[in-house]
């Protein structure tokens, strides 16, 4: 089956200019042209999964390119392949460790917000003494964690 590229960028809930400019940067190898149009077929989806994996996950356009330019030399580049998609997992995982870290700052201020909201004042919480001192985020005290 093929696909417009209208329908291909509702597909990946990208833009149509987007897939342009992939296409334009070379990260699209392979795709038809019928009549100057771009054509999308079912095998074109694999990469476009891989390409929008790698966007989602910030990793800088020209190292995609790096990793597209790669992939086209076939298997003698299976290794850098793989250094590459293995620098930027360790990259993705350091934004993940970020982002938990974020996600208790959160938990904690949504904490302290409800608790203040109940009492009708912060100065319930403003106060309450963290279990010690410590130069880590803020945490819920532990008599006030909620169970499960």
């Amino acid at each position: 089956m093929s696909y417009s590229i209208k329908e291909v960028a509702d597909m990946m809930g990208v833009g149509t200019p987007t897939l342009r400019y992939y296409d334009e940067m070379g990260l699209l190898p392979g795709i038809k042209r019928v009549n100057g149009r771009r054509v999308f077929e079912d095998k074109d989806f694999k990469w476009l999964r891989v390409l929008n994996c790698m966007k989602n996950m910030n990793m800088p356009i020209k190292k995609i390119k790096e990793y597209v330019d790669l992939a086209l030399q076939g298997d003698s580049t299976l290794q850098a392949r793989y250094d590459l998609i293995k620098e930027q997992k360790e990259n993705l995982q350091a934004q993940i460790d970020t982002l938990n870290i974020c996600m208790k700052e959160i938990e904690y201020k949504e904490w302290y917000y409800e608790t203040a909201i109940k009492a009708g004042t912060e100065k319930v919480v403003e106060n309450v003494p963290s279990e010690e001192a410590t130069l880590d985020i803020d945490t819920i005290p532990k008599e006030f964690k909620k169970e499960g």
